[in-house]
């Protein structure tokens, strides 16, 4: 016996102990006891066991609150989740069942209560360790089927359009896409972005350390064009080297609609449950930034202390940053079963709704801390642009019945036509900025989104104003092709102003980079769509052209410094939404219109496409309260 063993132990009897032994071994024993008890607790999936010996109290609020309230399991607990259906494949995966470790669900905005494990062949699925926390069946089949055109479009007749020019064109535009993949890949893998003069890769500061930002931007893009070896060889890395234990400050908007956006969309695309995982935990490593005193959201989060950190306008929260969360948080809810998500942005919708507007405008920065505008400068370009992007296609992504984002956007639209909307002497149209009443007229490159947002809002505006936004998007669009066409390059400059005779063209050397930027090209394919008019793609091939002989380098794109000289210096960064939004809005210009249809989606401000919400539940998400 180990009583036995103790110094100095006499016994009274050949069976008894004496007191002080007695006390040493009752207390051995009982930390025994303790211990095994204690292993109830403590052991990963208590969470039962844990009811039957605790009297239930009352929780804090938090996220898993909110989610028990809606009848769901919070993203945070960690019991292991039942297994899916099987998902559409993605490209190059011609048997499902060689993606061991990536489990898939069924679910399209349809809450259904979690199932016990269901064999997939001879095996049975299962998500890795770190991926086992999120909790909830979407119903991805039947999110499939109600979308009204495949995802890639109806194939035609390979025979008749393989020496067709708009093939040869679309085929030159997926060359650019894996030119740029490969180098990225070669240089720079795992990095942020790829620096091609120097071969190397850039980090930056602006994710908070996460990494990859390239690879998971280009995700949706690869699928489109059917890369399909570069798109398994990005999914690979999301699987087994994409990490969210970082400490850094990270921007709000960016993270959102780069990481988030690209995960939401290449999940929605495939099905495959990796990207819908990243996406619900990353998305909650965000949430930090809410807990201000107003709830609109800092525009810095720092991943380490969970606490918000500075915006770039100091004190102030940027319009177009804390405006541009709705169709990300929406599917966030969606795909989690988490009302927070929702929730968030609801309120800050609301915020926006009943606060003072000056002439019906909206200012780029307000006080998170006071609710109150900061100052009075409009612009429909960089700090304000996506916010008034969102408000109509969170109209369009309800289906069509998010009453409060459409009213938003045409109230705003309004204004923005009576205040900023001007006509040069040499008859171009422009949006200006707005300072407390007095004008800047220009436009920056990034306010060119605008003609396709127009577009894309003129047919559910009030019937006497659907002709005029449809020719005012074509006018703007045609100034911000105006301001290519009038540079050496034929690529487009940072701004352009409209004065002292000079129209269309930047004023001087820190406004005339051009740093590979989408805005020209997404409105070129917007309006193709509308309009079918050839010009669309006459000018979208200019600009390849002009990539082509001005930005491709030996090992990548790169952005050139001065638009105006006829032989640039290059700035030595390939922008990762220069694959995620540049080369893919060019792709679709070639493309058929049912090609990631606009029936069935709409883009976020990085041209990442997310569905249509067609089920019963929108109105869980886009309802306010």
């Amino acid at each position: 016996m180990l009583v036995r063993k103790v110094p100095g132990f006499v016994p009274a009897s050949p069976w008894g102990l004496r007191l002080p032994q007695k006390f040493l071994f009752l207390l051995f024993l009982s930390g025994l006891v303790t211990l095994c008890f204690g292993a109830l607790f403590l052991l990963p999936h208590s969470s039962r066991l844990k009811r039957l010996f605790s009297a239930s109290r009352t929780q804090q609020p938090g996220l898993e609150v909110m989610a028990e309230i809606a009848g769901h399991h919070s993203v945070s607990e960690q019991e292991p989740p039942p297994n899916p259906a099987p998902a559409a494949p993605a490209p190059g995966e011609d048997d499902p069942s060689r993606l061991v470790g990536v489990l898939r669900r069924k679910g399209w905005l349809r809450r259904t209560r979690p199932t016990g494990p269901r064999e997939e062949g001879n095996r049975v699925a299962a998500l890795r360790p770190q991926e086992e926390s999120v909790r909830f069946t979407f119903d991805y089949n039947g999110f499939r089927s109600r979308l009204r055109h495949p995802v890639l479009g109806t194939r035609t007749d390979e025979s008749k359009e393989s020496q067709s020019l708009v093939r040869a064109q679309r085929e030159k535009i997926k060359e650019m896409m894996r030119f740029s993949w490969q180098n990225y890949r070669r240089y720079a893998m795992g990095k942020n972005e790829l620096r091609p003069l120097t071969k190397d890769g850039f980090e930056g500061s602006m994710f908070g350390g996460l990494s990859g930002a390239t690879i998971i931007d280009s995700l949706d893009t690869l699928y489109l064009m059917e890369l399909k070896e570069e798109f398994q060889e990005a999914k690979a890395w999301v699987q087994d080297s994409f990490h969210l234990n970082v400490s850094g400050e990270a921007s709000l908007f960016e993270v959102n609609i780069r990481y988030i956006g690209g995960l939401l969309s290449a999940f929605y695309l495939t099905g495959d449950e990796v990207f819908r995982v990243k996406a619900i935990k990353l998305g909650e490593k965000l949430l930090p930034a809410f807990n201000t005193p107003t709830g609109i959201p800092k525009g810095v989060v720092n991943f380490k202390s969970g606490s918000w950190g500075w915006a770039t306008a100091g004190s102030s929260s940027i319009l177009a940053e804390f405006g541009s969360l709705h169709l990300e948080f929406l599917h966030l809810t969606e795909l989690s079963g988490n009302p927070v998500f929702a929730e968030k942005v609801r309120h800050i919708r609301k915020v926006l709704r009943e606060i003072d507007k000056p002439f019906g405008l909206y200012p780029n920065f307000l006080s998170p801390t006071s609710g109150n505008w900061v100052q009075h400068h409009v612009s429909v370009g960089g700090l304000g642009d996506s916010f008034y992007e969102y408000l109509i296609k969170s109209w369009l992504m309800s289906a069509k019945t998010d009453m409060e984002a459409k009213n938003m956007y045409y109230e705003a639209l309004e204004a923005i036509e009576t205040y900023l909307v001007n006509v040069s002497p040499g008859g171009l149209t422009y949006i200006a900025e707005w300072r407390g009443g007095i004008l800047d007229h220009k436009m920056g490159h990034l306010a060119c989104f605008s003609g396709g947002m127009i577009a894309l809002g003129a047919d559910d505006a009030k019937e006497d104003k659907r002709a005029y936004y449809r020719e005012l998007a074509a006018q703007i669009t045609r100034t911000c092709h105006e301001s290519y066409a009038r540079s050496d390059t034929k690529l487009g400059p940072e701004a352009f102003w409209f004065n002292s005779g000079r129209e269309a063209v930047a004023t001087q050397l820190s406004e005339s980079y051009y740093i590979l930027r989408p805005e020209v090209v997404e409105s070129y394919m917007y309006l193709w769509r509308q309009t079918h008019d050839p010009i669309y793609r006459e000018w979208g091939w200019e600009v390849v052209m002009a990539l082509e002989k001005h930005c491709r380098t030996e090992a990548g794109f790169s952005g050139i410094q001065d638009v105006y000289s006829s032989n640039p210096n290059h700035d030595n960064r390939q922008q990762s939404f220069f694959l995620a939004e540049t080369l893919k809005y060019l792709y679709l210009l070639f493309s058929e219109d049912n090609v990631l249809s606009l029936e069935d989606w709409v883009f976020n401000t990085e041209a990442h496409p997310l569905p249509v919400n067609r089920s019963d539940s929108s109105s869980i998400a886009s309802h306010p309260h």
